[in-house]
């Protein structure tokens, strides 16, 4: 049942815009990069705060629209218009939507906002090459103190995302919309589609010997003796030898993830591990072979550390591989058999040997997925091999490294390609739908917000009285 409570009423307290002490309005400020040495100027704990905005009962702090500021220039977003107004006016349209969230009964799961808080850290540690210090040191905070103070923000932003969706899941376009949206168009203010490519491909996956196998497991075995002796840590062993090179730097560690986003079998040993000292037998995977060790467990999210190391391929058995599929194209060229049934009946790759060898775009349009690619979008050993190709044109055989890392050796069919042009109704719906849709979507959520600030106590510094903000109506 939906909450009866109203987020005015008809008397309200009026919260003056007295701040706690009185700074000047901080400077515009378009280039948003900071180096470390930068942050302290706008580190949160050396600001003195003030309200500048109230939001129905809600206040918007100075410190709100800082930390903002600097996390959006920790990761290289730059706000269109000025960034004063900017940002406490994306504050709170943000208390809009988690009002009205909380008032739906929208819930967001403890897991799901830990999950994401465990990402925003990952993302940071990377941006300064995995060391905690460093990040602490910038952030004026530690790691512990980071994840307490983003949660509360994390499980707002998740409320605002499920109340976008709730307000707009309603939404369709008709064919005729859809036409009739775009015959008003001119035809140069019409969408610019690239050009894009349908790709089939028959892979090979070159065979590893049984010693190169045997020789990693031999140095897993060695740094677990090595962490059971004291004579090193996981975390340290990690950064120094793990082939997975994003959570090497985090000495291993992967960060709370669920069951369905981890490797099945690397699930299976991880979620069964229960005691942080010890650590897993060795475990293979797509990816290669590794051993794991217990951080957490948080409802049904994980934490573990890992050390992965690939057998490396010699270049005989690549030769192999691509001498086979040389031999496979030659045949079909010769019509022994088709491309789309050497696919189904030779490939190694299982994603694609069911659909006749045509890759799958991950970019969806709606709910379906297309088999179409934009050039930058295909791996760049197969847009290089087929930008020059004739459709219906089989390759000779190549070698790239596929998503898991792994050597593999293909050919490719260019199935058919449709040269860059002006979006038309034929061609290229699902394009057009989509912008109509997003479109529509967009013009419900602005009205809403607009609607919903006619309804809502608003009281603004004076500064920003002379702003231009996106949305009508705050100034009353």
């Amino acid at each position: 049942m939906k909450s009866t409570r109203f987020f005015i009423l008809s008397v309200l307290v009026v919260v003056p815009l007295v701040g706690i002490a009185t700074i000047p309005r901080f400077p515009h400020c378009n280039n948003l990069s900071l180096s470390p040495s930068d942050s302290d100027s706008i580190s949160p704990h050396s600001i003195i705060d003030e309200v500048i905005w109230v939001v129905g009962d809600e206040a918007i702090l100075k410190s709100d629209v800082e930390n903002m500021r600097m996390q959006a220039a920790m990761e290289g977003i730059k706000w269109s218009g000025d960034p004063d107004c900017t940002i406490p006016e994306q504050i709170a349209v943000q208390k809009l939507f988690v009002h009205q969230a909380d008032i739906d009964s929208i819930e967001v799961t403890d897991a799901d906002v830990a999950q994401d808080v465990e990402q925003q850290i990952s993302t940071w540690l990377d941006m300064v090459d995995g060391s905690r210090e460093r990040l602490e040191e910038y952030k004026h905070q530690t790691i512990t103190e980071m994840r307490n103070e983003m949660r509360n923000e994390f499980k707002d932003r998740q409320k605002v995302q499920k109340m976008k969706q709730k307000l707009v899941e309603d939404i369709t376009v008709t064919p005729a919309d859809v036409r009739r949206y775009f015959s008003n168009l001119p035809q140069d203010s019409l969408p610019y589609v690239q050009t894009e490519v349908e790709v089939q491909i028959i892979s090979q996956t070159p065979r590893i010997e049984e010693e190169e196998i045997n020789r990693v497991k031999d140095e897993l075995r060695e740094y677990t003796d090595r962490v059971n002796k004291g004579e090193s840590t996981f975390q340290t062993l990690a950064r120094l030898y793990s082939e997975d090179l994003n959570s090497a730097r985090r000495g291993g560690e992967l960060g709370l993830v669920g069951r369905t986003t981890l490797d099945p079998a690397f699930a299976t040993v991880a979620f069964n591990l229960t005691d942080p000292k010890k650590i897993s037998k060795i475990v293979e995977s797509e990816f290669g072979f590794h051993i794991i060790q217990l951080v957490e467990k948080r409802g049904d999210k994980v934490n573990v550390r890992h050390i992965l190391k690939k057998p490396i391929v010699s270049d005989e058995a690549i030769e192999k591989a691509l001498l086979r599929l040389d031999s496979i194209a030659s045949d079909i060229r010769e019509g022994k058999f088709t491309f789309e049934d050497a696919a189904t009946l030779l490939s190694d790759d299982k994603d694609t040997r069911s659909n006749k060898g045509l890759m799958s775009n991950s970019q969806e349009y709606g709910r379906s997925i297309t088999s179409r690619f934009q050039m930058q979008d295909l791996p760049p050993e197969v847009a290089k091999v087929v930008d020059t190709m004739q459709v219906g044109q089989i390759s000779n055989s190549f070698q790239m490294i596929n998503q898991k890392g792994k050597t593999v050796c293909m050919i490719a069919k260019l199935k058919s390609r449709v040269d860059g042009h002006r979006a038309n109704i034929s061609d290229d719906f699902q394009v057009l739908k989509e912008v109509v849709l997003n479109n529509r979507r967009a013009e419900k959520l602005h009205q809403w917000v607009v609607d919903k600030i006619k309804s809502v106590y608003t009281r603004l510094n004076d500064n920003y009285r002379d702003c231009k903000f996106e949305y009508e109506g705050w100034i009353k």
